[in-house]
């Protein structure tokens, strides 16, 4: 991105972003789960024609989230299920990251947003697809609707759309060993940001990307993960930052409390 005024364009996003979410999920009743999502992000700015790099480390803003699966069915193809999620988002994040002449990093390049805001979110689940039973569609929705936070700002509202076919070419006798992998499809949507009431257009955009996850069951309770993906197609506004290329990896270990 071009840099404006010889800074860093104030709807600025990271040209490089870390984040490492410890999660907690309680199936605290059937059908119900309570998730709650601490992030500690890095972000990276490098600024146009040069090598100057900005930005630091430091918490993101917390999540708390409710789960409820309203509907499953178990068949000899097996399981069919759907659920929906919802929470807020709390400020909890650091936003006092500066650059080199020790003025304040815009709200797009903070760990934090200093707004509380709400997420929602679906996802559905079929396995047996085309009466394979082991190919498996899976689709996740969800949406991250913001306030006003620091600096005046508000990043924008946005939508994510996930859809992943996957196919299980091994599965252990007792199920406790399996691994699925299978193409990526997601489209992101985010809004036109706005600083002190001003919406700055060009800013929010669409894109979409294409990628493989893979996902393996090592034992009982215990699951790694591994996702790739790349931009296809993007919006061409005047100050969108399209996520260019993207890499997860996770671990799962699930456990017993014992009352």
């Amino acid at each position: 991105m071009p840099q404006s005024s010889g800074g860093i364009p104030p709807t600025a996003l990271p040209t490089f972003s870390h984040e490492g979410d410890f999660n907690f999920t309680w199936g605290f009743y059937r059908d119900f789960d309570l998730t709650v999502v601490v992030p500690i992000v890095t972000n990276h700015y490098e600024m146009a024609g040069g090598p100057t790099v900005v930005g630091g480390t430091g918490l993101g803003d917390a999540m708390v989230l409710m789960k409820y699966r309203f509907y499953r069915r178990d068949s000899p193809r097996g399981t069919t299920q759907a659920s929906v999620t919802a929470g807020p988002k709390g400020p909890t994040g650091r936003t006092d990251l500066t650059g080199a002449n020790g003025s304040l990093l815009p709200a797009g390049l903070q760990p934090g947003s200093g707004s509380t805001d709400f997420f929602v979110g679906a996802n559905w689940t079929y396995t047996g697809l085309f009466k394979f039973k082991r190919l498996v569609a899976d689709e996740d929705f969800h949406s991250l609707i913001r306030t006003t936070g620091t600096q005046a700002t508000n990043l924008g509202s946005n939508v994510e759309s996930r859809f992943w076919l996957s196919y299980r070419p091994y599965e252990s006798k007792n199920v406790a060993r399996e691994w699925f992998i299978g193409p990526v499809l997601t489209w992101l949507y985010s809004a036109d940001e706005s600083i002190a009431g001003l919406t700055q257009p060009g800013s929010g955009g669409n894109a979409l990307l294409a990628g493989v996850t893979t996902y393996v069951g090592l034992r009982p309770g215990m699951h790694v993960w591994l996702g790739m993906d790349w931009d296809v197609v993007h919006s061409t506004g005047a100050m969108y930052m399209p996520v260019r290329s993207h890499i997860s990896f996770g671990i799962t270990q699930q456990f017993r409390m014992h009352r």
